[in-house]
């Protein structure tokens, strides 16, 4: 019976033997953790989800399996196409750099269900190497300079502007009967730049020189989190 069995599994499976399809899914596996350290290296800490990364293995997993079951039949996947073509999906992606991650999982399942292992073997490698170079590069920093001082408080702005040398960009000034309240927007390197050049004397201090400052606050923006 349990070859009977055994039989009749093994007939009504597509053009790949069992050995074949045990191959394809270890490379799938060997492929999908040098993904999985990949995605860890190139990710910091705050923005880095440990179940998005073993999602993307068992992505890899998924594809392999499917190009496993269509093979050659052009038929099964034209019907597997239409069946896929329902699903939608609405995580959405909070660093562009998912998405290529996702597109790799893709295209190497699809490499090791057709068993094309070159080919994979290669394009993770060199992937691998450029993620490695690149993958840890980071936005600018973008800094909020909220200053708020009385009704009565002046040279707000030439002083940022002669501090900035003209290169911290105006936002928004909100005033009322009692309070003035001024927001600009800098980059880290010019606010770097900027403290370099006044003598190590940070904006706040020299804010702080100016009569009726009241609190000045310095906001970090950053387009993976807001800290």
């Amino acid at each position: 019976m349990k070859e009977e069995l055994y039989k009749y599994i093994v007939s009504q499976s597509g053009a790949l033997s069992v050995k074949e399809i045990i191959v394809c899914f270890m490379a799938a596996v060997v492929i999908g953790a040098i993904i999985f350290v990949s995605y860890r290296f190139s990710h910091t800490a705050s923005v880095y989800s440990a179940k998005f990364n073993v999602s993307l293995i068992m992505l890899v997993l998924v594809t392999t399996l499917v190009m496993s079951v269509i093979g050659n039949n052009v038929a099964l996947s034209l019907g597997m196409v239409g069946a896929l073509s329902i699903v939608r999906f609405r995580t959405a992606i909070k660093d562009p750099r998912d998405t290529a991650y996702i597109f790799w999982c893709v295209a190497a399942g699809i490499c090791c269900g057709i068993g094309d292992y070159m080919i994979a073997g290669i394009g993770t490698g060199v992937i691998f190497i450029v993620m490695l170079l690149f993958g840890n590069i980071r936005n600018n920093d973008r800094y909020l300079l909220i200053v708020r001082g009385n009704g009565e408080v002046e040279n707000v702005e030439s002083t940022i502007d002669k501090y900035f040398n003209n290169k911290a960009f105006f936002r928004v000034c909100n005033e009322d009967r009692n309070m003035t309240e001024y927001i600009y927007e800098v980059s880290y390197n010019c606010l770097q730049k900027a403290k370099k050049n006044a003598g190590d004397k940070n904006i706040k201090s020299v804010l702080f020189e100016i009569d009726g400052v009241e609190a000045v606050n310095l906001v970090c923006q950053n387009d993976e989190i807001t800290r």
